[in-house]
């Protein structure tokens, strides 16, 4: 017979799998409004499964800082593009084709990391427990290089934001 944690982690699992489905793929509205505030619910459910697994300073920081700030910055960008719902249904089979591509390399990378990964160090167990001293110092010593093309890739996502609402490129 299952527990209620066991429950738990299914219900929250299903609900994580359906709130990311209706974020790509939503039969609700066109609006990316719509499909941002599933993006929250996606969000908000996996701080549960963190929650789940005793990790409860990854899910304050899932929920503060991507349901509310990356959020934000995302409704702020979708709302600064002010798509038009002719622009929203033409595809370019050039840009489709290299975000295929690029979905493919993203794919490729994350399996070859999950091969070439390493046993957990011995500071994970404390990490388990909630230290976050002994996260904070795992993440910035031996991960520096994920967390600045990450701040990069974020600058560039927002000025192209910026670029694309600009009428006049002169």
């Amino acid at each position: 017979m299952p527990q209620f944690t066991d429950l738990l982690f299914y219900a929250l699992a299903g609900l994580t799998l359906l709130f990311g489905f209706l974020t790509v793929l939503n039969p609700l509205s066109r609006s990316p409004v719509t499909s941002a505030m599933f993006l929250v619910l996606t969000i908000i459910s996996m701080a549960g499964l963190f929650v789940l697994l005793h990790a409860f300073f990854l899910a304050a920081v899932q929920v503060l800082v991507y349901a509310g700030a990356v959020m934000v910055v995302f409704l702020f960008v979708i709302m600064l593009l002010d798509l038009k719902e002719d622009e929203r249904r033409h595809f370019n089979k050039v840009a489709v084709g290299l975000g295929g591509l690029s979905a493919l390399a993203i794919a490729g990378s994350l399996v070859a990391s999950v091969v070439k990964s390493v046993p957990v160090s011995a500071t994970a167990g404390r990490m388990a427990e909630g230290d976050t001293k002994a996260l904070g110092r795992l993440l910035f010593e031996s991960h520096v290089l994920p967390f600045e093309i990450l701040s990069v890739l974020l600058l560039v996502a927002m000025v192209g934001a910026i670029l694309i609402t600009k009428k006049d490129l002169r």
